[in-house]
């Protein structure tokens, strides 16, 4: 059998093109009432991110991935503030008021 070889580049962008499709079409479909606990998965995803990130930075040195880790540690924390800010305002909503 003849292995056919595909350049690992081509093969990881069209996994990202293809997530980015499938997401956008999961996010979009979700009703508005499962909005809060989506958010809430989303965090937890994130949280999971930071740790591979902080893997990503270590300890010391200056490559590329280290520089690529703390940006990513720095976005993932946005995103998880953020969700939770979002998440914490649409329960809110739903509390009787006095």
């Amino acid at each position: 059998m003849h292995d056919i070889l595909v350049n690992p580049f081509v093969q990881q962008l069209t996994v990202f093109v293809l997530a980015i499709f499938v997401g956008y079409y999961v996010v979009w479909s979700v009703t508005p009432a499962l909005h809060t606990p989506l958010m809430s998965v989303t965090n937890a995803i994130s949280s999971v991110i930071i740790v591979g990130a902080l893997i990503a930075a270590g300890p010391a040195g200056a490559s590329l991935s280290k520089i690529l880790g703390a940006i990513a540690v720095g976005l993932a924390a946005v995103n998880i503030f953020g969700g939770f800010a979002v998440t914490a305002r649409m329960l809110a909503m739903y509390k009787k008021k006095k």
